[in-house]
């Protein structure tokens, strides 16, 4: 693997850590609201990874073939929990049904906050990782 196979490697898991970060964090932001433009509670959502080819140029991969085995990280889509909604009686809520039963979003904060701190080790990582092929290729044009 070349260095800036390398380097694209780690630029593509660095921009699907943002997003999990970003719906992470947006999950947490959205925690107690119980209406939404759609109607009804926010539904937490969640990040789903998926391995691609590394896209390189036709040129380059006739120089080495070996480069159809690397894989890069990209976001397939964010889906939304299907868990059931928290209810808490608060008859005085404005949301309260006729019981006085109100609907909470289904966003469970101990999780999402353990789901940020992985999501910004994974991005850490990855600036380290992008960081020592930066210096591979810099040793190199030294020699």
């Amino acid at each position: 693997m070349d260095v800036l196979s390398a380097m694209q490697i780690s630029g593509s898991a660095l921009k699907a850590e943002r997003t999990r970060l970003n719906i992470t964090a947006m999950n947490l932001a959205n925690a107690n609201t119980t209406r939404t433009v759609e109607g009804g509670p926010y539904r937490a959502k969640s990040v789903i990874f998926a391995a691609t080819p590394l896209s390189t140029s036709s040129f380059q991969d006739s120089l080495e073939a070996s480069n159809s085995r690397l894989r890069q990280v990209e976001v397939a889509r964010v889906v939304e929990d299907k868990t059931p909604f928290r209810e808490v009686y608060d008859p005085s809520n404005p949301d309260a049904d006729a019981n006085g039963i109100v609907k909470l979003p289904n966003v469970n904060v101990v999780e999402q906050t353990v789901d940020m701190m992985n999501a910004r080790r994974a991005y850490e990582a990855n600036v380290t990782a992008l960081d020592a092929a930066k210096s591979m290729a810099l040793k190199a044009l030294d020699i």
